[in-house]
Parts: C-alpha cells; sequence; structure tokens
C-alpha cells in the first residue's frame, strides 16, 4: 500500500512539474495526440502530420474477454468490415458454386468449406494491414505509441505500457477517437463465460460449428448470414425486431431471404442461461416471450451481439468533466467534434449521435485534422451517409426510411416508387428473387425531390454508392428518370422505376 501512495505521489508530483513547466515554455510534446488507432484515428493524424502538424497515435488492444487480440487498425481491419467482407465473400462463393452447375460446369465432388483454410487466409491478410499501417504512419512521420491513454488534463494524457510502465505526453490538442467494442449481458448466467462475440469470431482457429446467434444488429445478421453460408447449422435469435433503425420493409424482405436462404430465427425470444455439458456442448435456455414457454437446445458456439460499448471508461473523462450521455455512454460533441472542455475532441463510433461507420470516421478525422491545423472551416455532413449491410441478400440506403420520411412529411407528403425485379444472373440458376426489391422515397410535390434510395440484391454497395452522390446533388424523381441505364444490370432498375405504392399497381418488373 505504501509503494501504491507513493507511486501516486510521484505522479502528482510529475503532473504538477509538468503543467508548471508548460505554462512557463508555452511549448508542447506534440501539436496533436490522437487516443485510438483505428480508422478514423489514423486518418486524423496522417492528415495532420501531412499539413505539418507534429502528430502522435496511442494505440493499446485490450483482449476480449475470450482472449483475443490484434495489432493497429482498429475494429474495422481487425474485427470488423474487412474480415466481415472476406467471410461473406467465402459464403457467396459457396453459393457460385452451386449455380455454376446450372451454368454448365461440371463438378463432380462434393464440395465442403473448410474454416481453418479461410480463416488463416483471412487473419494473414489482416495482419498485413496492421504492418502496412505501421509503415504509412511512419512514412508520414506521425509518432506510433502502443499506449493505453488516459487525460490528465486539457493538453496532458498519461500513456501505460502492457507492463504498468507510464509515460506522461503533452499536446496543444487531444482528439480521442477510441470507438467501441461489444457488450455482453449482464443478467444471463454462462453469457460472458460461456459465449463468444464479433471481437472473436474473426480470429478462431477451428469452425465454430452449430451456432446461436443473439441479437438482430446488422453485425449479428451479417455474421448469422456468411455462417449459414458456408454450411454451419446457424440459429438467430431475436426479442424484439431485426435491424432497428433501418427501414422496416427492407429488413423483412433481408431477414426472409436469410430464413429461406437456411438461417434459422427464434422470434420474440429472450435467452436466460447458458451452461456448458459434460460433453463440451452449450444449452441455452430461452423464453418464448409470445407464448411464455420455456426451450433448450443445445450449440457448439454462442456469439453475443447485442450492442456495442464506447470506449470511454478509463479515459478519465469524468475527472476534467468532458460530458457524456447517460444512457450511450457516448461523448456528447459539437458539429466541429468538439466536446464540452476546449482543446478536446472526439469523432468517430465514441460521438454521440453519430453513425457507427468507417468511411464517417475516416473523413470526420480528416476534416479534424485540417481545421485544427488552421487550414479548413469545413464540418463533417452527417446527411445522406450510404452503407450496406452485407447479408446473404445485401441491403444498401442513402438518405431516410419510409417511416422516417412520413414522420417528417407526413404520409400525405412523400411519394414512393417502388419496384421487384429478377437479377439476370438469378435466370439461368433458378434462384428464387423475391426479396429483390427497389424503393425510392420522394417529396411528393414539387421536383420530387429524392429523399430516400434503398436497394435488396447482388453488388447492393457498389449500387448504392453511384446513387449516395445524386442524393448529396439534390437529385431528384425527374434526373432519375433522365439516366440512362447500364443494360443488362441490376442498378438500371433504379433508373427505370415508375410504379407508385400509391396506385397499388402490381411493382413487378417484366421484361427489359
Amino acid at each position: 500500500m505504501a509503494a501504491l501512495c507513493r507511486g501516486r505521489h510521484r505522479w502528482k508530483r510529475i503532473n504538477i512539474l509538468n503543467v508548471f513547466t508548460r505554462s512557463l515554455t508555452g511549448k508542447f510534446d506534440y501539436d496533436l495526440l490522437v487516443i485510438g488507432g483505428g480508422s478514423g484515428g489514423l486518418s486524423c493524424s496522417k492528415e495532420a502530420a501531412q499539413l505539418g502538424q507534429k502528430v502522435a497515435v496511442l494505440d493499446y488492444v485490450e483482449p476480449s474477454a475470450k482472449g483475443t487480440k490484434w495489432g493497429l487498425g482498429g475494429t474495422c481491419v481487425n474485427v470488423g468490415c474487412i474480415p466481415k467482407k472476406l467471410m461473406h465473400q467465402a459464403a457467396l462463393l459457396g453459393t457460385a458454386v452451386k449455380d455454376a452447375k446450372k451454368y454448365g460446369w461440371q463438378i463432380s465432388e462434393t464440395v465442403s468449406h473448410d474454416w481453418a483454410t479461410m480463416a488463416e487466409a483471412i487473419q494473414n491478410h489482416v495482419r498485413s494491414l496492421n504492418w502496412g499501417h505501421r509503415v504509412q504512419l511512419q512514412d508520414k512521420k506521425v509518432k506510433y505509441l502502443n499506449l493505453k491513454g488516459s487525460l490528465v488534463d486539457e493538453h496532458t494524457v498519461r500513456g501505460l505500457t502492457k507492463a504498468g510502465k507510464g509515460t506522461i505526453l503533452t499536446a496543444k490538442n487531444i482528439v480521442i477517437a477510441t470507438g467501441g467494442r461489444p457488450n455482453y449481458p449482464t443478467n444471463i448466467p454462462g453469457a460472458m463465460e460461456h459465449g463468444i462475440t464479433s471481437d472473436d469470431i474473426f480470429w478462431l482457429k477451428k469452425s465454430p460449428g452449430k451456432t446461436l446467434v443473439v441479437g438482430a444488429s446488422y453485425v449479428a445478421l451479417e455474421c448469422a448470414g456468411f455462417l449459414t453460408g458456408i454450411g454451419l447449422d446457424t440459429t438467430v435469435m431475436v426479442r424484439s425486431i431485426a435491424l432497428r433503425g433501418f427501414d422496416r420493409q427492407m429488413a423483412g424482405l433481408v431477414t426472409d431471404y436469410m430464413e429461406a436462404y437456411g438461417t434459422s430465427f427464434a422470434w420474440k425470444s429472450i435467452p436466460k442461461r447458458v451452461e456448458k455439458l459434460s460433453s463440451g456442448a452449450l444449452q441455452v435456455t430461452w423464453t418464448d416471450t409470445q407464448t411464455g414457454r420455456e426451450h433448450k437446445d443445445t450449440y457448439d458456439s454462442v456469439l453475443w451481439a447485442v450492442g456495442r460499448a464506447p470506449e470511454t471508461k478509463t479515459l478519465g473523462l469524468d475527472k476534467l468533466g468532458v460530458e457524456l450521455n447517460e444512457e450511450s455512454g457516448k461523448i456528447v460533441v459539437g458539429a466541429d467534434e468538439s466536446t464540452s472542455v476546449p482543446n478536446i475532441y472526439a469523432f468517430g463510433d465514441i460521438g454521440e449521435g453519430r453513425p457507427e461507420l468507417t468511411p464517417t470516421a475516416v473523413k470526420a478525422g480528416k476534416l479534424l485534422a485540417r481545421r485544427l491545423a488552421g487550414q479548413s472551416t469545413e464540418v463533417m455532413n452527417y446527411d445522406n451517409v450510404p452503407t450496406t449491410v452485407f447479408t446473404p441478400l445485401e441491403y444498401g440506403c442513402v438518405g431516410l426510411s419510409e417511416e422516417e420520411a412520413e414522420t417528417r412529411h407526413g404520409k400525405d407528403g412523400i411519394e414512393v416508387y417502388h419496384a421487384f425485379y429478377k437479377p439476370l444472373e438469378f435466370t439461368v440458376a433458378e434462384r428464387d428473387a423475391g426479396q429483390c426489391y427497389i424503393k425510392v422515397v420522394c417529396e411528393r410535390g414539387g421536383d420530387q425531390k429524392i429523399l430516400g434510395l434503398h436497394f435488396t440484391g447482388p453488388n447492393a454497395g457498389e449500387v448504392t454508392q453511384g446513387f449516395s452522390m445524386g442524393l448529396q446533388c439534390g437529385a431528384t424523381y425527374s434526373h432519375l428518370l433522365q439516366t440512362v441505364g447500364i443494360h443488362p444490370s441490376c442498378a438500371e432498375e433504379v433508373v427505370k422505376i415508375n410504379i407508385t405504392k400509391r396506385s397499388g399497381l402490381d411493382p413487378t418488373v417484366t421484361g427489359c
């Protein structure tokens, strides 16, 4: 205890000396110090360095509850977008192999999937990205520090090594870009002891086998989709609704396709406990909230996808008076990413009300760096940000959902154009296209400005990306009609769309 007290007094003396020295010299170790080495933090730091700022990045990954850890690059690179998309691609290739027979390919042997081969290749790619980020920081003269950072004051950060050795760093401005981590439910016995999260699934050496995915966010559905696609028995347990925050009709199409694709759904169900049997299997007990009945089944893996929590607890924000949203735990930020404390900024997933998307964090980080360097006054525009859910049938969207448009403009103030279409690729393969659908939500009056665009089908991300620029430019329905489509493509169905929901006519596309 005496040693601990001496340690505290030593840090106090260092902090006082540090502040005193700064007040005399007016100098800092860095112009900008970024806490968090994810996509946003790296983007911000590299941009600042390019503009002549002296910059350091602190990044430290706390292992998951299962001990999974990874390198520089944050969630997207290590346990998010990149490995997710690659495993989604593995699943798409499995579907393509089935389609190939209809196209004349002679595939004589039984096709099976090997998890270890896929996982090793993806993990090696992620490691190459980790190394690439370190090289980029070095090339751009950004100091990379593998330290766990916490704030001492508005210009000072304490960094801790894995061994517990402390370092004091000062900066004119401090940026927090620590992102978030998956939640475990705290009221379900065995949840953490026997379950995994998205922090673990991409780094498993062995197949997860028969898997229960608890949750219905895009993370849950994407994971369930690629697990089903590579041939694993997969069930999604849904407490209330799927894809909360997305268009309701589109969410239903996504889950309908997944059920037809082979994923099982336990709707309106709440898990009660997870127990490990002597056989090694995990027995899950849950309640059907519609009937009140209790059910049990066994699984090889239980994947919790029940939300994410911001990485704010260890930053010392409360001592500095940085305002947090009490409910979400996220940092309250202004339009310029400023916090309630001068010289401290925050952006990305950790910011209250910000979309939890890599591209927005990357762009917001660059713009923040330019403003802090005095090179720009431009702030991030968070309107009409496109995104795609990489489920077996991909869902891309930009702008307002139909529900949001109704709330803002009234049911009589919007016009919804829609179409069910069949991708040409599905025809020979005899695949069901019942959930391939396009919806364009417009203002009803005037030029019929497009408020939102929604698309389910192959390559949804590629389709949505192009149309998202149109929304940024104020596209109208007449602009769509003036656009020449590329034939034959799925994207051309968007510019051909002409049936309104209000008309009650059949929106099924027939012919060219």
